[in-house]
């Protein structure tokens, strides 16, 4: 009797999966249907992964792309966005002689003062200081450009990873996924393009990219080209590369200590091994000839 009942319940959970798959398939075809109309969901594609020097528990920056990715910044970058809390004196971790960071600062001016008199003047900046603003103001910064302020570029690296979901997440645990942001930038940058779905509403003046995390457009036009900047080094002068190379950068300029935090965790985890150990091995030696 009880193979009976059970064989009966078994047949009747099978018959209710086959009929639950069989709606799921007739209601895909609407689904799609209706998805033209429903509400978009950003960034309307996920960032893609990247392969970058400085993944995983092990990885280094590349001192040689964290360099060109300074100088797309500088030429092309700069010229909208701030990195206010990064100082000239930390481009030393880049390689560069402590002659070179102070020639580079120079570059810059920078506000100082009051003088004697009470004024404010501008003065060429030192190591010391921070990477200024091309805009005197937030309100100068947002009236430049269609009324959006572009952002501080100082830790945007990480302010902008995108939630991987369901089951990404889980397995970024164990393999130490942090490059959201850099995979991101990358993305968002390589990501323009001239034709639009046609259900999307795109406001004038904006530019569709499907990998823009707030919207299915942005005021910022595609800022860069093939050719635009010249490597000295002979890599690639193409978008994808560009691309690449200040996402890096941006990613040290976030984070510069990464290596040395990588190094630090890792000597944890060989001491907490070992300690284990020692703690087993005292335990098994203390109640070795202990009656249990």
């Amino acid at each position: 009797m009880k193979k009976l009942v059970a064989g009966i319940l078994s047949l009747a959970l099978v018959a209710g999966l086959g009929a639950s798959f069989a709606t799921a398939e007739e209601a895909a075809p609407a689904a799609g249907a209706e998805a033209e109309h429903a509400t978009p969901h950003y960034p309307l594609h996920k960032p893609k992964q990247q392969d970058w020097s400085f993944a995983g528990p092990f990885g280094k920056y590349d001192k040689g792309q964290l360099q060109r990715g300074l100088k797309v910044y500088t030429e092309v970058c700069s010229a909208c966005h701030s990195m206010n809390l990064v100082s000239f004196r930390t481009l030393e971790g880049l390689g560069y002689s402590e002659a070179q960071v102070k020639a580079f600062a120079a570059n810059y001016e920078v506000q100082d003062g009051p003088n004697s008199d009470g004024e404010m003047y501008m003065r060429k900046a030192v190591p010391s200081d921070h990477f200024p603003s091309p805009y005197a103001n937030h309100e100068a910064a947002a009236a430049s450009n269609n009324g959006a302020a572009p952002p501080d570029f100082s830790l945007i690296a990480k302010a902008r990873g995108i939630t991987r979901g369901f089951p990404q997440f889980v397995f970024d645990i164990f393999t130490q996924y942090q490059e959201g942001g850099p995979d991101y930038i990358y993305s968002l940058l390589t990501g323009y393009e001239e034709e639009k779905p046609a259900h999307l509403e795109v406001a004038e003046g904006t530019h569709f990219n499907p990998y823009f995390a707030n919207a299915a457009a942005l005021a910022m036009a595609k800022p860069i080209s093939d050719d635009q900047v010249t490597y000295d080094d002979g890599s690639p002068q193409t978008v994808d590369q560009y691309a690449h190379d200040v996402a890096a950068f941006l990613m040290w300029a976030a984070e510069p200590h990464l290596e040395e935090r990588k190094r630090t965790g890792f000597m944890v985890m060989v001491f907490l091994l070992i300690f284990t150990g020692l703690i087993y091995l005292t335990k098994k030696s203390v109640y070795a000839n202990k009656e249990h």
